[in-house]
């Protein structure tokens, strides 16, 4: 039987230990939203692509929705999280779009090309997540901007994995204005990378003005996983070149340790602010 835990332990070191400072039922409704988007992912970065199954997958997903029974656990999970969390139709089109898009499309040459891409596979999901937090309407540009900004510095950080199933994320157009490639070890790469964090730190800072609307129980998990994502970007930036050699993740002890700071950052602020 599929367990949608495991799926989600498995994926992301960030993301799963983040989750565990959430409510229980907010965590399993995360884990419900994770595990979809995860298995069509995994389908379209697989070596080679799995094509077939993905399209399979997705006519179930339609199924599912359509009150026809997918006998697929993850599925059938998601259908029910998206039926009582009210997700649009159009944000899950979208992210299946983007996870199509992987299997036809190699190279983004400019800043919008990217952009569109990141709507469908990260923004959208930034406001599910918003939405399964019950967050008003005010907040999901907020929640886009977060998805937008993690989907960027995980393109920075996976350069040579996705070298490996032949993408280029980063724009190519800007690449050649730095005057350099993926394969360069100069100072114009180093140029590059910092450049491209810069526009991620952006997204990062407009993403934290909605830190306000989410409730202080909420907040600990979702700031967490922010702030290594952080972490990871400031590793980066003080040294491009590692990307090359391996991929910058934080440990699940730093995920917890950063969780149980901010829950103490969180509770004095809310005592604070209670005066």
């Amino acid at each position: 039987m599929v367990n949608l835990t495991l799926i989600f332990k498995r994926a992301s070191v960030t993301y799963y230990n983040s989750s565990v400072f959430f409510p229980p039922q907010v965590r399993r409704d995360v884990t419900k939203l994770y595990a979809f988007v995860r298995v069509f992912d995994d389908l379209v970065d697989s070596i080679p692509q799995k094509a077939k199954e993905f399209y399979e997958l997705r006519s179930k997903y339609y199924e599912q929705l359509d009150g026809k029974d997918s006998n697929d656990l993850v599925l059938k999970n998601f259908v029910d999280l998206m039926r009582r969390k009210n997700f649009d139709k159009e944000w899950v089109d979208a992210f299946l779009d983007a996870m199509e898009s992987d299997l036809k499309k190699s190279v983004y040459y400019t800043i919008d090309e990217l952009l569109e891409y990141i709507y469908g596979s990260a923004e959208v999901v930034g406001v599910m997540m918003a939405k399964i937090l019950d967050l008003p309407e005010e907040s999901y540009y907020y929640a886009r901007m977060l998805g937008r900004a993690m989907q960027y510095i995980n393109f920075i950080r996976d350069v040579e994995e996705d070298m490996a199933l032949g993408r280029q994320y980063l724009p190519f157009q800007e690449m050649m204005e730095f005057k350099t490639s993926l394969l360069d070890s100069s100072p114009r790469f180093n140029e590059f990378i910092r450049f491209q964090i810069s526009r991620y730190f952006e997204y990062q800072k407009t993403a934290e003005k909605g830190y306000s609307y989410i409730p202080f129980r909420y907040l600990i998990a979702i700031k967490t996983a922010a702030d290594m994502y952080k972490w990871t970007a400031k590793k980066i930036w003080n040294n491009p070149q590692i990307i090359k050699q391996r991929k910058i993740k934080p440990k699940k002890r730093r995920v917890i340790a950063q969780g149980i700071y901010n829950a103490l950052g969180v509770y004095f602020l809310r005592n604070f602010l209670s005066f």
